[in-house]
């Protein structure tokens, strides 16, 4: 099984990058399980809740990956894992054994590039440390022994699509 994920820094076109994976390869995808959370949890997050958004985005990840010889997702663990470690110097140990138990499977990364436009949402915290934070984002794949390539610029769905048609 290939699992797909989009990830990168806030408003850097995760979702819309997804929606279009999804339409044309007609796969489902796991939405990032967070929006869900904080939008129903209607207060300020704390740290304790990261791992409640940690576990929903694990278990949806989970539940579209059955009998799938091909899976999508929009964000996982590593995004929570460095959001944690950023705003909070530390993340939960469960976080972290789930992310290590990650490292032996089939996973590839699209990771999105902020040079697009930052758009505000009411979940949205961080405008303007996105480089910092895709630099963040190469280190910790690279350090997992994740695959990825960046997606950049306006083209980004052209770019993806071509890089998933061309090796998978």
């Amino acid at each position: 099984m290939l699992k797909i994920i989009v990830t990168g820094p806030e408003s850097s076109g995760k979702t819309s990058l997804c929606k279009t994976l999804s339409e044309y390869y007609n796969l489902h995808f796991t939405k990032e399980f967070a929006r869900e959370y904080l939008t129903d949890l209607g207060k300020n997050y704390l740290q304790e809740d990261l791992l409640e958004i940690a576990k929903g985005q694990l278990r949806n990840e989970q539940l579209i990956t059955n009998n799938q010889q091909i899976s999508l997702h929009d964000t996982d663990l590593i995004t929570l894992k460095i959001w944690s470690d950023y705003k909070y110097g530390n993340c939960n140990n469960w976080i972290l054994e789930q992310i290590e138990k990650q490292k032996v499977e089939n996973r590839f990364y699209l990771l999105c590039k902020p040079d697009i436009k930052w758009n505000y949402d009411p979940l949205r915290e961080n405008p303007t440390d996105r480089n910092e934070l895709l630099e963040i984002y190469k280190q910790e794949l690279e350090n997992l022994g994740h695959k990825f390539l960046i997606i950049k610029g306006e083209d980004r769905n052209e770019q993806a699509i071509e890089i998933l048609s061309t090796n998978f």
